[in-house]
């Protein structure tokens, strides 16, 4: 656990939740997953437009790779790995995990993983669940994350008030959670709490408040003694992705609102504040590393 005040020199989390414009959790009702592979892939120009404002400005992070991403798309994995970034594991066909038993949870890991380590040559070792979706109600996935292989999981974020995600009372700080099958370390994502009030660091959040607001999180955040996790995902900065019809008034909004400002923002805020990718901020904050993490 991590204790205020936080280095100056240790930087904040960049992560990156490498998915398409249609496979997102909120369009599941109206785009069948039978349709996927008859839609237009602009998954690998969008993130090759956040790889090159990383190189610019010389950040590493940490990308939480749909399997079926890397499955059809296996040439920009392999960027991603050579380009020095941390490769890492956002399931395979993108279900919410309290949507699926562990059976079903762990035939999707192994697809992802299979995905991935065939794309890069690396086999991921940290894991985001689609939609944040590991919830009281699916705590249960974190044992088979330890089963399956995974040292770390970004995947519980303390806040309230969504629909989809959430875990109010959960840590907030990078920490060490023990399972039947043994430990497992939880970088949450980050918000700052204002009250009741959330004001998650990255997102759709990004994208709908100021970004004065972000920042102020940020520096809020690691006030308090912790480094920040900032995420976008590659659509995010693709405002000409087609519009998907049949969707709620605030699914459109949440989608749709800022894309147009996104990249630009994110240029504004890489000049700004320190940034790595999350196995070495782990480093940083804690010199035995995963490694000694884990050991008994």
């Amino acid at each position: 656990m991590i204790t205020p005040p936080i280095a100056k020199e240790i930087p904040n989390v960049f992560s990156v939740d490498v998915e398409d414009y249609f496979q997102v959790s909120a369009f599941e009702k109206v785009v069948s997953r039978k349709t996927w592979v008859d839609r237009e892939l602009r998954v690998e120009k969008s993130t090759e437009k956040i790889l090159r404002l990383l190189d610019r400005y010389q950040v590493r992070g940490t990308f939480f790779i749909l399997g079926w991403v890397a499955r059809h798309c296996p040439t920009l994995i392999k960027k991603i790995h050579r380009e020095g970034h941390e490769v890492a594991s956002h399931g395979y066909a993108h279900q919410l995990v309290y949507d699926l038993n562990p059976d079903l949870f762990r035939d999707d890991l192994r697809k992802s993983i299979d995905a991935i380590t065939s794309a890069c040559g690396v086999r991921p070792m940290a894991y985001r669940a689609p939609s944040f979706s590991i919830t009281g109600r699916s705590m249960w996935a974190l044992e088979v994350l330890v089963q399956e292989g995974f040292l770390v999981d970004s995947s519980i974020f303390p806040i309230r008030g969504h629909d989809r995600y959430g875990v109010p009372n959960a840590k907030r700080e990078l920490h060490r959670i023990d399972t039947p099958s043994g430990p497992l370390l939880e970088f949450p994502p980050t918000a700052w709490h204002l009250g009741k009030a959330n004001v998650p660091v990255g997102g759709g959040y990004f994208r709908i408040f100021p970004l004065a607001l972000t920042r102020q999180a940020i520096r809020r955040v690691r006030k308090s003694g912790r480094p920040a996790m900032f995420y976008i995902h590659p659509w995010e900065v693709d405002p000409a992705q087609p519009r998907i019809e049949g969707i709620s008034v605030k699914t459109r909004f949440r989608h749709y609102h800022g894309l147009k400002h996104t990249h630009r923002r994110l240029e504004r805020l890489l000049k700004k504040h320190l940034f790595a990718s999350m196995g070495e901020v782990i480093e940083r904050l804690l010199p035995e590393g995963t490694a000694g993490l884990v050991a008994d």
